[in-house]
């Protein structure tokens, strides 16, 4: 029939716990870009910058995976989360090591002091350049790793799915912002590389927890192209992708 499996993989993809950021659940089923696979190294750019600091924050920290691998942290540091699920997550692997967890809105509006932190750190996370700045005290820096407007668009057009509605955000574009803002930039890269999902139940889960990425997702409103798309990865050929990524340092 060619469609052995398929509803237990949607319904899989629809019940799979998932928390922080951690994209382990996806072993063998998705591959996406990893900081290895990068020209640049993500946590290398925010290291040579954190010694000297004597604050950080940390902006969409998820589970506070990246940020607790950092450590020793400064004395000061805070993080902020924008999706609920995830605060408490980051609040138990933080505040134990000192780090105060803010949840935020989708304004990007920060709840801290001006010219409160020497650095600024921000990896897959939107921002306000503007309140990036305003945090930062003189002689502070910006890191921010992105996930571009052209990020697995092929996922959309698999699914016959309108762009995101990010579609135009490059380093071009996240670059102008903030020099609009009063930034310099010091240092940029941009990159597209390969991504692959081997399964509909990996797709499923990746839109489940990605809302934005096709906003008016479920498995019933596009079932016709996801059991298309299921027959073809049964027949051994996955679904083929890019992930577009861009990082900048950039000072007041």
């Amino acid at each position: 029939m060619g469609y052995t499996g398929y509803d237990e993989l949607v319904a899989e993809g629809l019940t799979t716990p998932f928390e922080g950021w951690d994209f382990g659940v996806f072993q063998g089923r998705y591959a996406e870009v990893g900081d290895a696979d990068l020209p640049w190294n993500y946590l290398e750019l925010v290291r040579e910058r954190l010694a000297p600091a004597t604050s950080l924050l940390d902006l969409g920290t998820g589970g506070g995976e990246v940020l607790a691998s950092l450590q020793p942290l400064p004395a000061r540091t805070a993080a902020t989360e924008g999706f609920a699920p995830n605060v408490p997550v980051a609040r138990e692997r933080l505040e134990p090591l000192g780090v105060e967890v803010a949840e935020v809105g989708e304004d990007d509006r920060l709840p801290f002091a001006d010219a409160a932190f020497d650095l600024v750190v921000s990896r897959h996370e939107s921002y306000d350049p503007a309140e990036v700045r305003r945090v930062l005290r003189p002689g502070g820096v910006f890191v921010t790793q992105q996930v571009g407007g052209g990020d697995l668009v092929e996922v959309n057009q698999a699914l016959g799915a309108p762009a995101h509605g990010y579609a135009d955000w490059d380093l071009a574009a996240a670059s102008g912002q903030l020099r609009a803002a009063g930034f310099t930039v010091d240092w940029q890269q941009e990159a597209r590389l390969p991504a692959t999902f081997r399964d509909v139940g990996a797709l499923v889960l990746f839109l489940r927890i990605t809302p934005w990425h096709v906003p008016d997702f479920t498995p019933d409103r596009y079932a016709e192209r996801l059991r298309a798309l299921h027959a073809t990865m049964v027949a051994g050929e996955p679904l083929r992708a890019h992930s577009h990524r861009f990082a900048l340092v950039a000072r007041p």
